[in-house]
């Protein structure tokens, strides 16, 4: 985590579903680009599955696919401790029955510079969100259908 000296961009979360449990990894090196270039820094990445049943349990980072050998090396120790057991209960309860959902935490570093210059300037960030793609979709596909 950061020190107290050291700027802090806005935290961010993504919850993503892989229904039927298929992950295939092709998500991963777009991942690595991003914190390649500094872009974000991975905070917490951990991953649950939500049984048929409704239960949800957490999934070992490490072997992601079941498959008794390990994944995701690039991301061992990637946990700050900040996604604890109810974040990821709540994560769980946003997916399908059958279903697994990797919960990404980070910090968007490219944001630094605008925030630190905010806060230089007496402003705060006071909140971040994110619009959901479906949500964004249709509002769109509302106002192409009104002729705006």
């Amino acid at each position: 985590m950061a020190r107290d000296d050291e700027a802090l961009g806005p935290i961010s979360y993504l919850v993503v579903e892989f229904p039927g449990n298929k992950m295939n990894g092709e998500g991963l090196p777009a991942l690595i680009d991003l914190v390649d270039r500094g872009l974000i820094r991975i905070l917490d990445l951990a991953f649950v599955t939500r049984d048929m049943d409704g239960s949800i349990t957490a999934t070992e980072l490490a072997d992601i696919d079941g498959d008794g050998s390990f994944d995701m090396a690039v991301f061992e120790g990637a946990s700050s401790g900040l996604l604890d057991e109810a974040d990821r209960a709540d994560a769980g309860a946003t997916i399908e029955p059958g279903s697994s959902a990797g919960i990404l935490l980070f910090e968007n570093r490219w944001a630094i510079p605008f925030v630190q210059a905010l806060r230089g300037s007496g402003a705060e960030l006071v909140a971040a969100g994110y619009v959901p793609m479906d949500e964004l979709v249709a509002t769109l596909d509302e106002v192409e259908r009104a002729g705006h």
